[in-house]
């Protein structure tokens, strides 16, 4: 299973915005050039962030984004999920009707164990640990 670019590149916006203070506007822009991404597909990206209450957005000359909470409160499964959707290996994890099989189907079961444990370490750590690993790896 990959991770799409979507969620790393999301991830690594995120990080961007905590690392510049969080509380503070970040010019699109800024963020695009810092992380090597195309501001159109930034622009996408966050949308979905706003859309999902993660970001705030401000236009005009001084305008930018900012986290919509500290990065203590962000979840790294609310970023994913924002970006993905639901944590799903497999289509029958997530609506087992998609799956004639489903009921007696062990590898349903393996599958939903993998969802279970992706969700569990995304949703077990936060932005501000992200932020704090990145704060020792680039001293």
């Amino acid at each position: 299973m990959k991770i799409s670019t979507r969620a790393r590149y999301g991830m690594r916006a995120m990080l961007d915005i905590a690392s510049q203070g969080g509380e503070h506007l970040v010019l699109l822009k800024d963020i695009a050039a810092r992380q090597e991404i195309s501001k159109r597909y930034l622009e996408h990206m966050m949308t979905q962030l706003r859309n999902r209450g993660l970001v705030v957005s401000e236009r005009g000359a001084a305008g930018g984004y900012r986290l919509a909470r500290e990065p203590s409160r962000i979840r790294l499964d609310e970023i994913f999920e924002a970006l993905e959707g639901e944590i799903a290996p497999v289509e029958c994890v997530r609506d087992a009707a998609a799956c004639d099989r489903a009921e007696d189907c062990v590898t349903r079961e393996l599958w939903c164990e993998v969802a279970d444990s992706m969700q569990a370490v995304l949703a077990g750590k936060t932005l501000e640990d992200l932020r704090l690993r990145w704060q020792q790896l680039t001293k």
